[in-house]
């Protein structure tokens, strides 16, 4: 289900350019800043919603002011409830059957392949970690049923690329005790 709403994300690789770009991008139109810390490896992560015609204006000044600094930047038109809902914490799925899981390269590119993963098939969408704690990584992951795991986990990854990609596991039959994991 599509929370009817855009968000941008943008990833630097300076502390004090990502904080100046959140500035501009918040002065440069009316977005809500979702997520803005400063992670490992001294980048500096930004996630922004609203009307799509601000987020895209919004993540162009951000880019402008950035420079040469940015790591990642997406855009997603519609993002998926399930993927905002789980951003940086645990959504407990009613049940397990099959669990996926997407780990990355950058953090931000996390959300974007989660959200296309939440499109793609009938899945919960269980956490979307943007590098905190990680390392400056992100990962996802996504339950249900495991036809709809693997597609989901497919999809995500074909979103933001192998080479973004540093592992990805689809665990068909996950044991009960996994659920404490996830």
């Amino acid at each position: 289900m599509q929370a009817n709403i855009a968000v941008g994300l943008m990833e630097t690789s300076s502390i004090a350019k990502g904080v100046e770009a959140l500035d501009a991008m918040c002065k440069a139109a009316g977005v809500k800043p979702e997520v803005h810390q400063a992670i490992s490896k001294g980048k500096y992560i930004i996630v922004i919603s609203g009307p799509l015609g601000e987020v895209e204006s919004s993540l162009a000044k951000g880019a402008e002011i950035a420079g040469n600094t940015v790591i990642a930047r997406h855009l997603i038109r519609n993002i998926h409830s399930g993927a905002l809902a789980a951003l940086n914490k645990k959504v407990k799925p009613a049940k397990i059957e099959a669990v996926g899981i997407v780990e990355t390269k950058e953090a931000l590119p996390a959300l974007f392949a989660a959200d296309a993963a939440a499109k793609a098939a009938f899945v919960h969408v269980a956490e979307v970690n943007t590098g905190k704690g990680i390392g400056g990584k992100g990962y996802f992951t996504v339950v249900g049923e495991p036809g709809a795991v693997r597609t989901a986990v497919s999809a995500g990854v074909k979103a933001i690329g192998e080479d973004a990609v540093v592992s990805r596991i689809v665990i068909p039959n996950a044991h009960e005790h996994l659920g404490a994991a996830i």
